[in-house]
């Protein structure tokens, strides 16, 4: 029997709040035992230096953030075992997603900032990063990457179910009942709505859905969006953060109210879209990531679709399944195993992804 691995998944997702962490001891196959979590936040002055290097069009820019970023991990990880009460020594591996700032796939570049190599000498534990980059280099289109993990959640469940994450982009994995796998990503999720929020308001998201609740949506302006080709476009698929961000130029004209309604609906109707390119009619759609907690995003998405429920009513806390992802394929790459597929990526066959950095005492 393969020996389980207790391994600190982190992400740093599209929505620049801050790092999730979570612990997991897994085989990166059917084990998965879910350990404590954690969510350290960034400050406004950092998220104002990540949002400033998207794109990585200043690549001189882009090393003191990447310094800092890492630093930040490094700070989040350190607190996290002190807080859980954790031996450093028993930690197996940290998965560093690190923050992406660019993602091209077409021309085959994608781009997590974050020094694995500076944070394993740190911390004195082993680190797996860079995930993507393989991928990508193969022909894949580097995301989305949870799929293999979301099919590990979703084995006893009777299938075919469809599991969403709604970050800042969207992405769904199709898991049939025999297993099969298709996933992509769907459109925006949360960044239109909290780059909207931020502009209009000052405050990082719509909390709840609160003021999208309280606006009345544009259904004549969603139905333009969804003829953008990207709808229509077989999987596998996958959207850079900032790929719909001109739309928000269109509503400027709007409330405050309206346009996080319409943008809301928007982000519901292109995950419904989904349901076009998949293989069967699934039995139920589970959603995580932060999006699950906007309402108005919610009920949109129980209008559309069969049995919508989230993630967190399974047992598993819907804010930290891609930090658990992670450090599950984190386990996979140390395994040897593959963590992108055809179907999932699009690479041409199952690729492994991953670079370890040990430390010499460990070695």
């Amino acid at each position: 029997m393969t020996k389980p691995l207790t391994i600190i998944g982190t992400m740093s997702g599209t929505a620049m709040d801050g790092i999730d962490v979570a612990l997991l001891t897994t085989d990166g196959e059917r084990l998965i035992t879910p350990g404590c979590t954690a969510f350290y936040s960034y400050t406004p002055e950092f998220r104002a230096l990540l949002r400033g290097i998207l794109g990585g069009a200043d690549a001189a820019a882009v090393a003191p953030v990447e310094h800092e970023l890492t630093r930040l991990h490094l700070d989040a990880v350190r607190n996290f075992i002190l807080t859980h009460n954790l031996q450093a020594e028993a930690v197996d591996y940290v998965a560093l997603h690190g923050h992406t700032i660019l993602h091209d796939p077409k021309n085959r570049r994608t781009w997590q900032i974050g020094d694995g190599a500076f944070l394993a000498k740190e911390l004195g534990i082993p680190v797996v990063y860079d995930f993507r980059t393989a991928d990508v280099a193969a022909g894949g289109h580097g995301a989305p990457l949870v799929p293999i993990f979301h099919a590990a959640l979703a084995a006893d469940l009777p299938g075919p179910v469809v599991l969403v994450n709604i970050g800042g982009v969207a992405n769904v994995t199709f898991v049939g009942a025999d297993g099969s796998l298709l996933a992509f990503d769907t459109g925006p999720g949360n960044a239109l709505l909290d780059d909207w929020m931020l502009r209009k308001t000052g405050r990082l998201l719509d909390q709840d859905g609160a003021m999208a609740k309280s606006g009345t949506v544009d259904q004549a302006r969603i139905d333009a969006w969804l003829a953008d080709a990207y709808f229509q476009q077989p999987a596998p698929k996958s959207l850079d953060r900032n790929r719909f961000v001109p739309l928000l130029l269109e509503i400027d004209a709007m409330t405050t109210a309206d346009g996080a309604a319409t943008l809301a609906a928007f982000t519901a109707a292109a995950i419904t879209t989904a349901a076009a390119h998949l293989p069967e009619v699934a039995k139920s759609w589970l959603i995580c990531g932060g999006g699950r907690h906007n309402q108005a995003v919610m009920r949109s998405l129980q209008k559309r679709l069969p049995q919508v429920r989230a993630i967190d009513q399974l047992g598993w806390d819907g804010d930290f399944i891609e930090a658990w992802a992670f450090a599950y394929l984190a386990a996979r790459r140390v395994r040897n195993l593959p963590i992108s597929f055809p179907t999932t990526t699009g690479v041409p066959q199952p690729m492994m992804g991953g670079i370890v950095i040990s430390v010499e005492a460990r070695v």
